[in-house]
């Protein structure tokens, strides 16, 4: 993270939250960094340390429950899939009633021209900022014009013909991951659905029926997690770089009538005790919805069906 007093010079900018970091944002940040290069500007991502809505709505994410928690990326994740964008700097400015309080030219004058000293603006197709939002591109040229930034509307993300209709957002996305639609809320990532956790004791039924699974604490998540079902993920435990390819059902563990929401990763080939470290999960696709067996044996012949599924799309068989 660079703050303001590290960037020189004039630069070519762009402001947004930038949850998720998918297609959307990279195209557009690739468009940033090619008119920075061709100008032998810098290139800076304008973000914040929270979401708008936190600070004019009261709506954290920290105080609704985990399974509809509305972020993708927490702040430190989207630091770094922004880095890998190849942008040169980005900004985190604390987002706060006195930032709300800018009306869209202030900011830009303020903020981008005095601060940042940027001189050209590269604005999302739909991205509208300022105070109440109340803006649109066309004045966002008239303000850029009276204070000396060219102000640029980027493309849209292109869709290819297998996600035709498709729009690229992070509204998309969060209502992709709720309907259990890994595969395309994937693409429209660019990568794979990620979201870490801490490990906690569970009810150790998984163990009973030859599965034990590493439980995650839901209030160590601060992300959305996906609609209940079962899942084909990979698990990296730890900060280590080594993925275990698994299977995770999120659910209530309707067998055994249960109520909380859980989340349970059978990780493949792994029985070391890992209580109280964080798991990252890695969506690959969903294989079924949750349900009710009548019993642990029929679940038992259910999960041992599901484990041979998981490793055959895990291995690209499927």
């Amino acid at each position: 993270m660079k703050t303001i007093d590290n960037i020189q010079g004039p630069c070519v900018a762009t402001i947004g939250f930038f949850d998720g970091v998918h297609r959307g944002h990279q195209f557009v940040l690739k468009q940033v960094a090619d008119e920075a290069r061709a100008s032998g500007r810098k290139s800076v991502v304008v973000t914040f340390d929270r979401h708008p809505r936190e600070v004019l709505r009261g709506d954290a994410p920290s105080e609704v429950p985990a399974s509809e928690c509305r972020l993708l990326t927490p702040l430190d994740m989207k630091l770094r899939l922004l880095k890998a964008t190849g942008v040169d700097h980005c900004v985190v400015l604390p987002f706060d009633m006195n930032l709300a309080s800018l009306s869209a030219r202030e900011f830009m004058s303020d903020i981008l021209r005095d601060q940042l000293h940027a001189d050209v603006l590269v604005i999302g197709y739909d991205n509208r900022f300022g105070r109440n939002r109340a803006d649109g591109f066309d004045n966002y040229v008239r303000y850029g014009r009276e204070l000396g930034i060219r102000v640029v509307k980027s493309r849209e993300c292109e869709v290819p013909e297998d996600f035709e209709g498709l729009h690229v957002s992070s509204s998309t996305i969060r209502h992709l991951l709720k309907q259990g639609d890994i595969r395309q809320a994937n693409w429209c990532l660019g990568r794979r659905y990620e979201i870490r956790g801490m490990v906690s004791h569970g009810y150790a039924e998984g163990r009973r029926l030859g599965f034990p699974t590493a439980n995650l604490q839901t209030e160590s998540i601060g992300q959305l997690i996906p609609a209940t079902g079962v899942y084909a993920v990979e698990v990296g435990v730890g900060e280590g770089g080594v993925r275990y390819a698994g299977m995770l059902n999120i659910g209530t563990r309707p067998t055994y009538d249960g109520h909380e929401l859980t989340l349970e990763t059978h990780i493949f080939d792994f029985d070391d005790d890992i209580y109280g470290q964080r798991l990252t999960l890695d969506f690959v696709d969903r294989i079924r919805d949750e349900r009710r067996f009548e019993s642990p044996d029929e679940l038992r012949l259910q999960l041992e069906a599901d484990k041979s599924r998981v490793k055959a799309l895990l291995e690209n068989k499927e």
